[in-house]
C-alpha cells in the first residue's frame, strides 16, 4: 500500500476515484508549519535562520499521518507544482520526520497526467522551497519591524507589508490624481443626414470657436468626398492566466479576485480545469487537438485556426500552462468553469471579420466623418462574445451631395480617470511586476480587511487612515513602497527559485538598510504632528479644544485635555439625504465591525434604518422609496418588493 499526501480533502477525494484501493489518500488541510505568530522567529544573526512550529489548527493530522506513515511502504508527496506546494511537501517532510519521501506535481487532475507522474517522483526541490521562505522571512521582518512603528506613530493594530504597502500606493495616487483632476471644456458638432449622423473632425475648445463654425456653414453644401470599405478581422484573446482570468471574472461574474480564486480551486480539485496559478500562455498539444477536433466536428473547418500564444509578464513560467478545461466534453453548470471553458476554446478559433465602411464629407473648407461597421463572419465570437456595436451606413457614391437635416453642437468636459477595480489593479501589478500569481487575491483581500481601502460598488478608494500610512511611508521608507524595487524584489525571488542565487545573500542586503533607516524614522517621526489638526470646536465637558485626531478606523473628534478628559466625538460625514423612516434624521455611510460598508440613519439607535446599497437623492416613480445604486452600479430601487430599474 502507498500513502498519498495532498493539501485538501476535494483533492484527495478526486485523486482516490481515480489510483483505486491500493493507495490511501489524506489531506494536509493547507501548509502545516509556519513562523509562530506572536513573535519574530528570525535568527537574524544566524543568517536569518527561521523558527518553524506546526500550525495549532493541523496538529490533530500531523499527529494521525505519524502513526500512518509506518505502516505503508511508500510515502508520496502530492501537494501542488508551485512554491507554496513545493514549501508544503518540504514542511510535511520536517514535521513526519519522513526519510525518502517521494515527490509528484501534475498540472492537471486527469488519469494521464497522474499516471505520468506516478512514472516520474523526484526529490523535493529545495530552491523552490527557499525562494518560498525567502518571500516568507521578507514579509515577516518588513511586518514586524514596520508594524510595531505604525501602532507607536499612528494607532494600533495597524500593520505593513512588503507587497500590500505598494498596493496601497497605487490606489491612494490614483485618488490623489482623481482629486486633483481639472476638467477642461472641448466641443464637438455632428451633422445629421438621412439616416446616419457625422462628425466634424476638429478639436473645438470654445463655444465661440462653436459659433462660428456653425455661421460659417450655413448655406453650405455637402459632398461624398470619400468612401472606404475594407475588411476588419478581430482576432480571439489568450487563454486564461491567473491575471486575466481574476480580471474578466470580476468585469463579467462581478466575482472578487479572492471569490475567483476559492472558486477555481474548487474546479482544479475536481478534475475539471488545469492548475489555476499559472502566468504562461502555453497550451498543451493534447489540448489543441482535442480542440482543433472540437471545432472542426460542431462549427466547420471555416471556424479553426490553430494558435499558440506567448505571454508578456514579467518572470512568466514559460514551462507552465494555461488555464484550460482539462475535458472540452465536459460541460458543468458552473458560471467561472464556463468562462474558462469558452476562453480556452476560442482561443484556437477563427478570427471575426467585419465589413468596415468610412464615409469623408465635404462642407467648404471642413471635413465630417461617420464609420460604419457589420458583423461578416463571427468565428471565435460564437463561443465567447464581446460587446460589438454595428453601425449600418446607407449606400452612397463618392461626389454625391447630401441634404443636412441640423448641425448639433454640444458642449463636453474631459472626465477624471476612474478609480482602481479589482480587475485594473491586478493587470497594473502584473505590468509592474508586483507579486505573482497566487499573490494576487490575498493581497487585495488583506488591504481591504486592514481598513486602507473599502471597495464602494466595484471600485476601490483609499481610506483616510490609508492615505495616513501611505504618506508615512512614501516619506520615511521609500524602498518598501517603491514600485521598481518591489518589482526587483519579485525578480530575485524568480533567480532563488532557478537556483541562480542564494536566498540569505537576498535578505541580508535587502534588510541592512531597512533596520538602519527604521532606527532613524523612530526618533524622528512625530505622532502628533502626523495624526492630530487643530479645530474651532470646544469640548462640551471641559472647554479644552477638540482636535481632528486620526485612527484605525478614520478621524474623529478628541479633546486635547486627554488623558484628564476623554471625551471623543465622531465626525458625521452626512450624504444630504434625509431619512425616509423617521424623517428627523439624514443618512450617514457607516461601517460594521468587521468594516463593512452599509448606510444607516444619524438617529441610531432610535432609527434602525439601514441599507446595503449607496443611496442617491431621488425617489422612485413607482412607490416613491429612495433609489440606490447597487454593487453593478444600477440604480434601482431600495424597496424589495419594487422591481423600478433606471435605465
Amino acid at each position: 500500500m502507498t500513502l498519498v499526501i495532498v493539501e485538501s480533502p476535494t483533492k484527495a477525494n478526486t485523486l482516490q476515484d481515480f489510483l483505486g484501493p491500493e493507495y490511501k489518500i489524506r489531506s494536509s488541510l493547507g501548509h502545516v508549519r509556519d513562523l509562530p505568530a506572536k513573535e519574530l522567529a528570525i535568527d537574524i544573526e544566524n543568517d536569518f535562520k527561521p523558527k518553524y512550529v506546526i500550525i495549532p489548527r493541523v496538529r490533530k493530522i500531523i499527529a494521525e499521518l505519524k502513526k500512518e506513515t509506518g505502516k505503508y511502504s511508500d510515502v508520496i508527496l502530492a501537494t501542488d507544482e508551485d512554491r507554496e506546494g513545493e514549501a508544503i511537501a518540504y514542511h510535511l517532510c520536517k514535521a513526519l520526520k519522513l526519510k525518502k519521501p517521494k515527490r509528484i506535481v501534475f498540472h492537471e487532475i486527469t488519469k494521464k497526467a497522474i499516471e505520468q507522474a506516478f512514472k516520474n517522483p523526484r526529490d523535493i526541490d529545495m530552491d523552490l522551497v527557499d525562494a518560498q521562505q525567502a518571500r516568507r522571512i521578507l514579509d515577516r521582518l518588513v511586518g514586524y519591524k514596520l508594524s510595531p512603528l505604525l501602532w507607536k506613530k499612528v494607532a494600533r493594530g495597524l500593520s505593513a507589508g512588503r507587497v500590500q504597502s505598494v498596493t496601497v500606493r497605487l490606489i491612494v495616487e490614483k485618488q490623489k490624481e482623481i482629486d486633483n483632476f481639472k476638467p477642461e471644456e472641448y466641443w464637438t458638432i455632428e451633422a445629421e443626414f438621412v439616416d446616419f449622423i457625422a462628425k466634424l473632425v476638429k478639436k473645438i475648445k470654445t463655444k465661440k470657436e462653436t459659433d462660428e463654425i456653425v455661421e460659417d456653414l450655413k448655406g453650405a453644401e455637402y459632398k461624398v468626398a470619400e468612401i472606404e470599405k475594407k475588411e476588419v478581422q478581430k482576432n480571439p484573446f489568450p487563454p486564461y492566466t491567473t491575471s486575466t482570468l481574476q480580471q474578466d471574472a470580476n468585469r463579467r461574474l462581478h466575482y472578487s479576485a479572492k471569490q475567483t480564486m476559492m472558486l477555481a480551486q474548487k474546479l482544479y480539485e475536481k478534475g475539471l480545469i488545469t492548475y489555476h496559478r499559472t502566468d504562461s500562455l502555453n497550451l498543451s498539444n493534447l489540448f489543441l487537438d482535442a480542440a482543433k477536433k472540437y471545432i472542426d466536428k460542431e462549427f466547420g473547418p471555416e471556424y479553426l485556426k490553430t494558435r499558440q500564444f506567448k505571454t508578456k509578464s514579467k518572470g512568466a513560467q514559460e514551462a507552465h500552462e494555461a488555464i484550460r478545461p482539462t475535458n472540452l466534453q465536459h460541460k458543468v453548470d458552473d458560471k467561472l468553469y464556463n468562462l474558462i471553458w469558452q476562453r480556452a476554446l476560442a482561443s484556437q478559433m477563427s478570427s471575426g471579420i467585419f465589413n468596415s465602411q468610412k464615409i469623408d464629407i465635404e462642407a467648404r473648407d471642413y471635413l465630417f466623418r461617420a464609420t460604419g461597421q457589420t458583423l461578416k463572419f463571427d468565428g471565435f465570437l460564437k463561443v465567447y462574445p464581446v460587446k460589438t456595436e454595428e453601425t449600418i451606413l446607407p449606400e452612397l457614391k463618392e461626389n454625391q451631395i447630401l441634404e443636412l437635416i441640423k448641425l448639433i453642437p454640444s458642449q463636453h468636459f474631459t472626465q477624471p480617470p476612474f478609480p482602481y477595480t479589482e480587475a485594473t489593479l491586478v493587470k497594473t501589478l502584473e505590468e509592474n511586476g508586483i507579486g505573482r500569481p497566487s499573490t494576487y487575491a490575498p493581497t487585495l483581500d488583506t488591504i481591504q480587511k486592514r481598513g486602507y481601502v473599502v471597495k464602494r460598488i466595484k471600485h476601490l478608494f483609499p481610506t483616510d487612515i490609508g492615505v495616513l500610512v501611505n504618506d508615512l511611508l512614501v516619506k520615511h521608507f521609500p524602498k518598501i513602497v517603491d514600485i521598481k524595487f518591489t518589482a526587483k524584489m519579485e525578480q530575485d525571488l524568480d533567480e532563488i527559485a532557478h537556483g541562480k542565487t542564494k536566498w540569505v545573500p537576498v535578505i541580508e542586503k535587502f534588510y541592512t538598510d531597512f533596520e538602519k533607516n527604521l532606527k532613524q524614522k523612530e526618533k524622528e517621526i512625530d505622532k502628533k504632528q502626523l495624526t492630530e489638526q487643530k479645530t474651532d470646536e470646544v469640548c462640551e465637558k471641559c472647554g479644552s479644544p477638540m482636535i481632528i485626531k486620526i485612527g484605525r478606523y478614520g478621524k474623529f473628534l478628541a479633546c486635547s485635555g486627554y488623558p484628564k478628559c476623554k471625551n471623543t466625538k465622531p465626525i458625521i460625514e452626512s450624504l444630504g439625504i434625509k431619512c425616509p423612516k423617521c424623517d428627523k434624521g439624514e443618512i450617514l455611510e457607516r461601517r460594521t465591525k468587521k468594516g463593512k460598508i452599509f448606510y444607516g440613519c444619524t438617529n441610531y439607535p432610535n432609527c434602525d434604518f439601514a441599507l446595503w446599497d449607496q443611496p442617491i437623492n431621488e425617489k422612485c416613480p413607482k412607490c416613491s422609496s429612495l433609489l440606490v445604486k447597487d454593487r453593478r452600479n444600477k440604480v434601482k430601487c431600495s424597496n424589495k418588493e419594487c422591481d423600478f430599474i433606471k435605465e
